[in-house]
Formats: structure tokens, sequence, C-alpha cells
């Protein structure tokens, strides 16, 4: 199976600055904090970071390599070198949006492993996932104003 490749774009009511933190900058401490039930642990700061997945998860685990960390533009680009499903290219960036809040950009390359198959309703049924783990700290940014402030 070749390459799959998306892009998605959606608005959200927090500025970019605390999205980026809450999201990248801190999120192996946010994270596992806020959303226990998705995410088990986080590896620390650094070049390469392994993220654990909660029981019942499609994806056990992976292991991200940070390509480009630019704060001035709040963007994120990582490779995921080890994965038990996929191997990809991911890159994520906030702009300015409306009333204060962000528009949320990401552009993704999937490379299946060996003889997996990526059905596009799995895909789906991912981003859609990422889309309720975004609005599930966006809910919480909105709720405690003073975080990532």
């Amino acid at each position: 199976m070749g390459v799959i490749s998306f892009q998605e774009e959606f608005t959200i009511p927090v500025s970019p600055h605390r999205m980026f933190h809450a999201l990248f900058v801190h999120a192996h401490n946010l994270m596992p904090k806020i959303m226990p039930h998705g995410v088990k642990s986080g590896g620390g700061p650094g070049s390469f970071q392994q993220v654990n997945f909660a029981d019942g998860s499609p994806v056990k685990y992976m292991k991200n390599r940070l390509d480009l960390k630019d704060k001035d533009n709040l963007v994120w680009k990582y490779t995921v070198i080890e994965c038990d499903v996929f191997g990809d290219k991911v890159e994520f960036k906030f702009e300015t949006g409306p009333d204060g809040g962000c528009i949320f950009k990401t552009k993704s390359s999937y490379q299946p492993k060996g003889d997996t198959v990526l059905k596009e309703e799995k895909i789906e049924v991912g981003k859609e996932k990422s889309k309720g783990m975004f609005k599930f700290i966006e809910a919480y940014l909105v709720e405690d104003p003073h975080v990532y402030a």
C-alpha cells in the first residue's frame, strides 16, 4: 500500500500560544494528568519521545523523533520512528484565529509497515479521536484560563 496523506483545519477558541504549549511543549506532563483514560504515560522533553496509549486503544505505543520545534511560529513537526501499526510524518501549525482563538492546521502522511492495510474508515476514526482529544484539551484550557497564559 502506498503513502496516504491528508490535511485538516479547524478553529479553536483558545490562543495559539496556549494550545501549542498544552499540546506539544508540556504534553508529557499535561496529558496523563487531564486524560488518564487516554494516555498512560508520556516521554520527557528532548529529541525522542515515547507515548504509551491506554488499554483498548488501537495503537499501543509510538516513538517520535522531533524534526522541528518552532515556538515563534507555533509549528511542530515530528516523525513516528516506531509504532505498532504504522509509520508517519506529521506537521502541526497554529495560526491566530478569530476572537483571540486559533486556527489549527495539520498535515499527515502515513506509510503502512509491512503488509498492514490502513482502511479509510480506520483513518477517519483516528481523525475523529484526534479531534476529540483537541476538544478535551480546549475545554480544559477554557475552564482554566490561567494555564499556559
